[in-house]
């Protein structure tokens, strides 16, 4: 005899719980070849610590360098670990001439480099970003107009463009404005002196994608064309960006400090570790090495560790390398 009963429905099984995005990045191909690369864990954790100690500056400095009122002239070029021999002060990394702590002018004087390095790379990015994809998609006379502007640019070292652009700018800035404005255009003179690197990849890869199937189904179903370019081509384009940013932004910390080392960045009230290192500069020879020597090498350390983690990005986001 045929059963003729209606089967009983099947047991869902449990459901899956579903990942967090934090779950899925760490076990991503890119944290998977972070955790396995020493170097690049260490220099990302020498700038954790330097960006760190900038921003909080105000709480782990132990003296405010840039308050008139808490300074002791008795306490200048006094040696780093040596008691000072008139007030018996100890200072870890040494005293300048005015007697400022040099690790706390430190710490103050990244805060303005990290924040001319950041904003200046920002800027640059934006602004040859987005004339890179103008370029490549548009094509025609407005790709010749802006590419033969970036080729004109090429052939002037960075230095001296950041140079003339902050000369000019500060030439238009009032004079009652100049101090309080002097960063702001170093940021825009060192802003416009790198964006042309940023154009040229983004103009490349943009060639590329826009001949690409997502596209030419994005023209077909009526899509405009700045939509095109920032909703389909620019994801498709970010990780060489973002390598470039990070390689971009120790140089534009080394063009800050050498502008403030030359005079014509940050101002004396708002010192960075380039004015810090040509303060440094004119004790040199007179045995205070100290001033000179911790400023300089913070500089240094902070700039290899970006370049280092800018290397290990670039390798990790070549598909042809994995």
């Amino acid at each position: 005899m045929t059963d003729t009963r209606a089967p009983h429905p099947a047991t869902p099984g449990p459901t899956p719980a579903r990942r967090s995005r934090w779950t899925e990045f760490r076990q991503s191909d890119f944290m998977y070849a972070f955790l396995r690369a020493p170097v690049a864990i260490a220099a990302f954790g020498f700038v954790a610590l330097l960006v760190l100690g900038a921003v909080f500056a105000p709480l782990i400095a132990p003296h405010d360098p840039f308050n008139p009122a808490s300074l002791n002239l008795m306490n200048g070029f006094t040696a780093p670990g040596v008691p000072n021999a008139f007030t018996g002060d100890v200072f870890v990394l040494g005293t300048d001439d005015q007697g400022r702590d040099v690790f706390s002018t430190i710490l103050y004087g990244m805060r303005i480099s990290l924040f001319v390095g950041f904003a200046a790379v920002l800027f640059a990015m934006v602004l040859g970003v987005t004339l890179g994809l103008v370029a490549g998609y548009l094509g025609g006379w407005t790709e010749t107009l802006i590419m033969r502007i970036a080729d004109i640019q090429l052939t002037f070292p960075a230095i001296l463009v950041a140079m003339l652009i902050f000369g000019v700018a500060k030439g238009f800035t009032p004079v009652e404005y100049r101090d309080q404005m002097a960063i702001w255009v170093l940021i825009v003179a060192i802003g416009l002196s790198d964006w042309v690197q940023f154009a040229r990849v983004v103009r490349g890869a943009t060639l590329v994608e826009k001949n690409k199937e997502y596209v030419q189904a994005a023209r077909m179903i009526g899509r405009s064309k700045a939509a095109i370019m920032l909703r389909h081509v620019l994801p498709n384009i970010l990780s060489p960006v973002l390598v470039i940013a990070t390689i971009s932004l120790a140089l534009a910390i080394i063009a800050e400090a050498t502008l403030s080392f030359l005079g014509v960045g940050a101002p004396p009230t708002q010192p960075s570790l380039g004015t810090l290192i040509r303060i440094g500069q004119g004790f040199l020879f007179s045995g205070e090495w100290w001033i000179l020597f911790f400023p300089a090498a913070t500089l240094l350390a902070l700039a290899l560790s970006v370049n280092l983690l800018g290397d290990w990005l670039r390798d990790a986001l070549n598909p042809r390398l994995r």
